[in-house]
């Protein structure tokens, strides 16, 4: 069989933890920024989890990704 494709912007945007979840950065950051304080702009640089309904569709788009 021939080797599964993964989806190029997915591979760019998720990575797996060390446990096997899906990782993501939040996105929020460039558009408006003025209009959002300080504190929320700092918040968004940290790194979340994608939920659990989504999470088993983006390992599908990044199958060599373990």
């Amino acid at each position: 069989m021939p080797k599964q494709k993964s989806h190029s912007g997915t591979k760019k945007r998720f990575w797996l933890t060390g446990s096997g979840k899906v990782n993501r950065p939040h996105g929020g950051k460039n558009h408006k920024a003025e209009t959002k304080n300080r504190k929320r702009k700092r918040n968004l640089r940290q790194t979340t989890l994608v939920s659990h309904a989504q999470e088993n569709n983006v390992k599908k788009m990044i199958p060599y990704k373990d």
